[in-house]
């Protein structure tokens, strides 16, 4: 019998009363957790439910010499496990200590909480069509183990834990004969007593009579990997881990998933050459630079070296020539980045910061939210370059909101604020900023502003893509709703041509470091986009409206771009444009408490970006605003918005740049 959808909900109901299906995300049952050790007990809240749902966490030091500590709630707290050596169950009382409805409780063990050593934990909750746990009693006879995944494995680790043993490892991509092995670098070997030389099912797999597996009276654990087995999102039909396979080219290669990752494990089957590599984009995988790695085969310290390096995309991910040895094959497991589902409360995904300057290294902005993206700048005074914009796939990179100039990648501006590898946007609760005193953004007792973004479907994306001239060029963006305005700058080419470039309509566009007027064409370039109708893509226009795609402000041959996306998200942010009355004037974007943060720029006449936000005050007096297009210290004394509780109001002082009587405008405001 088919299923109804319930128009306006993101639930289907059976036909004859049948229950009511509900969607899973990602960030229910998967979360990448950065800490820093304090030597006494402490507790990590990363969203997952470990406790109600079950499953496995993965602890390893960033910063030391310890190994790797998996712990799960079938074997139950304070049991762990090492990746990178063959021993049996320890029980460490002072390890993970407890599971809980949204995280883990760690106490003063070495291996998971030395005093100001930094971490990496990943949270694996069970979930059908994602991650399972199975343990048994071998028998030493051929047999099989039912499983709960619901879906065929893509990948199984399995550990024998009453003894020593070496970790066993099934991929779909291998033969039903052979196996890896996780504590070694070794590639892949033959052995028919492993599986049986039987492949797995949904409902089973096999086991032979191999004491790594199945010895008479020996405990086992197994961790099951799905593989593009649907179950998430509104429908139930997106995928969320990949157990997929490539054989590298000698050069950097390009793995397609249909999704952007944010936690890959990497191992080559083909020889003895390389570990097993585990990334996140919570240390980084940055479409530049170096990508911090841990392997699971060592105790050894995070390393970051051009020897390894795996980038991000919006559909994948790209290996560098040196994951990529020509001929040789590859294996690995992908998990997508979250999260899935529309955000609600504006707070969680945005947060206006005031901060004072204290010229510290390695300072960390406290915004509250995991930050993918910010633009921060000196208020008091002139900016060198109005607003400094980073995001999280450009690591310590920053472009200036007035200039023109190629992205500064000097890392005493944005910069790690941790001990050890990563970027700016390596904490979990804000960025980094260092003692940079040309950028100004952290200068002793000065007045600073942010705004932290994090990237949620129907609200904010980053997108980081390479020009190519080609015609109808569409660049994938994981919005999930059609773009309503997107901002794209050049990351590596500084002429008059690349200023940011501002698209809010189907052929219509600004500048974002002018003043001018929309369609303004610099020296015979159009700047223009179309936004218009594409879920998972926009695609570069020519000024005649045919998809050419061959300009240099947005699409030049080589030329390296960053996309900034943003729509409208109910409740949380509004895209919009009105005309001006030259009177008080009350824009409505839906919201309950008012806007915390409004842009405006008119569109018909020259007009300047103006910027308001509550962290410097949206009050019933005055309002202080900067420019995004000027590098000039804010304005205190004026009072051209108020506050209105659907949206924002605009008063009746405000200039004609704000509000002009039959004049044009555009602006971005969050809840």
């Amino acid at each position: 019998m088919p299923l109804q959808a319930t128009s306006g909900a993101a639930s289907y109901d059976a036909f004859g009363g049948g229950g009511k299906f509900v969607p899973s995300y990602i960030e229910e049952v998967f979360g990448t957790w950065l800490y820093t050790g304090t030597g006494a007990s402490q507790t990590v809240t990363n969203g997952i439910d470990i406790t109600g749902k079950g499953g496995l966490v993965w602890i390893k030091s960033r910063s030391g010499t310890t190994g790797h500590r998996l712990t799960d709630t079938i074997r139950g707290a304070t049991k762990s496990l090492v990746s990178e050596t063959t021993a049996g169950e320890a029980t460490e009382s002072t390890g993970l200590t407890a599971f809980g409805t949204t995280g883990f409780t760690i106490g003063a063990d070495v291996d998971y909480n030395t005093s100001d050593a930094i971490y990496a934990s990943w949270a694996f909750a069970k979930k059908t069509k994602f991650f399972d746990i199975q343990t048994w009693t071998g028998t030493g006879s051929n047999r099989t183990i039912s499983h709960s995944l619901g879906s065929v494995p893509g990948c199984i680790m399995v550990k024998r834990t009453d003894t020593t043993g070496d970790w066993q490892v099934y991929h779909r991509s291998l033969a039903n004969t052979e196996y890896l092995v996780l504590n070694s670098t070794a590639g892949k070997a033959t052995g028919a007593t492993r599986w049986n030389s039987t492949t797995a099912t949904s409902s089973v797999f096999s086991l032979g009579t191999d004491a790594t597996v199945n010895a008479s009276a020996g405990t086992y654990v197994a961790y099951i990997f799905a593989h593009d087995a649907g179950g998430f999102g509104l429908t139930g039909t997106d995928n969320v881990v990949t157990c997929g396979t490539y054989v590298g080219t000698g050069s950097p290669l390009t793995i397609t998933l249909g999704y952007e990752p944010q936690w890959v494990l990497i191992k080559t089957t083909g020889g003895n050459l390389e570990g097993w590599s585990i990334l996140d984009n919570m240390r980084g995988m940055p479409v530049t630079g170096t990508t911090p790695y841990l392997f699971a085969n060592s105790s050894v310290v995070e390393n970051q070296t051009s020897n390894f390096n795996a980038r991000v995309t919006a559909t994948g991910f790209v290996v560098d020539a040196s994951t990529s040895n020509e001929g040789l094959d590859y294996i690995y497991i992908a998990i997508r980045r979250g999260p899935m589902k529309v955000p609600t409360d504006a707070t969680k995904v945005f947060a206006p910061v005031a901060y004072t300057g204290t010229s510290a290294d390695n300072r960390l902005v406290d915004a509250g939210i995991l930050t993918d993206m910010t633009m921060a700048r000196i208020r008091t005074t002139t900016s060198t370059g109005g607003f400094y914009v980073a995001d999280r796939l450009r690591a310590n990179a920053s472009l200036a909101t007035t200039s023109t100039n190629s992205e500064n990648t000097d890392l005493d501006s944005f910069m790690t604020p941790t001990v050890g590898y990563g970027s700016s946007f390596s904490a979990m609760n804000g960025f980094g900023v260092g003692n940079d005193t040309t950028r100004q953004l952290n200068q002793s007792s000065t007045s600073q502003l942010a705004y932290a973004f994090q990237r949620a479907p129907s609200f904010f994306d980053v997108v980081c893509y390479k020009g190519d001239s080609v015609s109808g060029r569409q660049v994938s963006h994981n919005l999930g709703v059609p773009p309503q305005l997107i901002i794209v700058k050049s990351r590596s080419t500084s002429t008059s041509y690349t200023g940011p470039v501002v698209g809010f309509g189907s052929d219509q566009s600004v500048l974002l470091n002018t003043a001018e007027a929309e369609g303004t064409q610099i020296g015979g370039y159009p700047q223009v986009l179309n936004v218009s109708s594409r879920k998972s893509y926009f695609v570069v226009l020519d000024s005649n409206g045919d998809e050419t795609g061959s300009q240099d402000g947005v699409n030049y041959v080589t030329t390296t771009y960053v996309a900034y996306l943003f729509a409208t998200c109910a409740g949380v942010s509004k895209v919009g444009s009105y005309t001006g009355t030259g009177t008080t004037l009350q824009v409505n974007c839906g919201f309950t408490g008012g806007a915390r943060f409004v842009l405006i720029k008119r569109t018909d006449s020259t007009g300047a970006w103006h910027v308001w936000d509550t962290a410097r005050g949206i009050v019933s007096g005055n309002d202080p605003y900067l420019l995004f297009n000027t590098t000039a210290a804010e304005v205190t004394n004026t009072d051209y918005i108020d506050t209105y509780s659907a949206g924002f109001e605009i008063s009746s002082t405000a200039p004609a740049a704000i509000n002009a009587s039959g004049g044009s405008f555009i602006f971005l405001a969050i809840a």
